[in-house]
């Protein structure tokens, strides 16, 4: 028998990512955090938010790369 993914609670994730609740509140509100609701409570899936969590950082490190100047532009910019 497959063991059922983990689910946690607004409180659970903020230690889990170790933010405040607020935090968490904020991002749901932007659409930005995977996440569902039981009634009024939000529950997050860790398998979820694991994925989620490695999307961010490729997607920080993409745009950090995209933001570097070409190497001939910019030997270009310092003549």
């Amino acid at each position: 028998m497959a063991a059922a993914p983990k689910v946690l609670t607004v409180n659970e994730l903020a230690d889990y990512l170790r933010v405040h609740r607020s935090t968490i509140y904020r991002l749901l509100k932007k659409g930005q955090l995977p996440g569902f609701k039981i009634g009024s409570d939000w529950r997050f899936n860790v398998e979820v938010i694991d994925e989620w969590r490695l999307k961010q950082g490729a997607g920080l490190l993409e745009e950090a790369v995209s933001e570097e100047p070409a190497p001939a532009a910019a030997h270009a910019q310092r003549r």
